[in-house]
């Protein structure tokens, strides 16, 4: 549901990685984070040489939009431009969790994360750390996997090491993923809900939820 709260059941030790991560995001570097479906890569989304450095560093294709991760609900008034009835189903329904929702951007929203496009692409995930990152950082994050582009996903730190090395400024290590699986992708930008890729959440699912009568 919409209105789960940060766990407070976080280890003390991670805890102090978190705050670690969120130093070295604020101040414009990328990091390595875990997620309740793979491990994410992050910068801050208005710090365009941080998000950048994300393009770079996956080498991922500069026109392909990134992710971005949110941590409360109103942070889609500063990101959106609208929010469709069928968004608003599959948020009650999937939210906190491994889905993924193109909506279009808010026209006061810019940021190189769009690669060119005014499409934005949100994920509030299911993870107490991850939820913790952001609130720390004080704003929405890049979201993207923490592997090169083209490469498997990883789920633990180990793999991100392998993948990205000494590229990435932090790495959080929170133990591995239990999701295993990316998350799926809607976009509700159209007359009816599209999926862009099938993930974590069945097709069926999202079909059934979009369709149905609010709750």
């Amino acid at each position: 549901m919409l209105n789960r709260t940060y766990t407070d059941n976080i280890p003390a030790d991670i805890l102090e990685q978190v705050e670690k991560c969120a130093d070295v995001i604020r101040a414009g570097g990328i990091a390595a984070y875990p997620t309740d479906t793979v491990y994410g890569l992050g910068a801050d989304i208005y710090n365009d040489k941080a998000v950048s450095k994300v393009f770079a560093v996956k080498h991922r294709p500069l026109n392909l939009p990134l992710p971005i991760l949110i941590a409360d609900i109103s942070h889609l008034k500063e990101l959106t431009a609208e929010i469709p009835q069928p968004a608003t189903k599959l948020m009650a329904e999937f939210w906190p969790g491994a889905l993924t929702i193109v909506f279009t951007a808010s026209r006061s929203f810019t940021s190189i994360a769009l690669a060119g496009s005014r499409k934005i692409a949100l994920r509030m995930p299911g993870h107490a750390i991850t939820l913790r990152l952001i609130k720390e950082v004080g704003c929405p994050i890049v979201g993207t996997s923490a592997n090169l582009h083209n490469l498997p996903a990883v789920l633990t730190a180990a793999g991100v090491r392998e993948q990205l090395g000494i590229a990435v400024d932090f790495i959080l290590d929170g133990g591995a993923c239990s999701g295993g699986v990316e998350s799926t992708v809607v976009d509700v930008t159209g007359d009816k809900p599209a999926i862009l890729r099938t993930g974590a959440i069945p097709e069926k699912d999202i079909l059934i939820s979009s369709r149905s009568k609010r709750r």
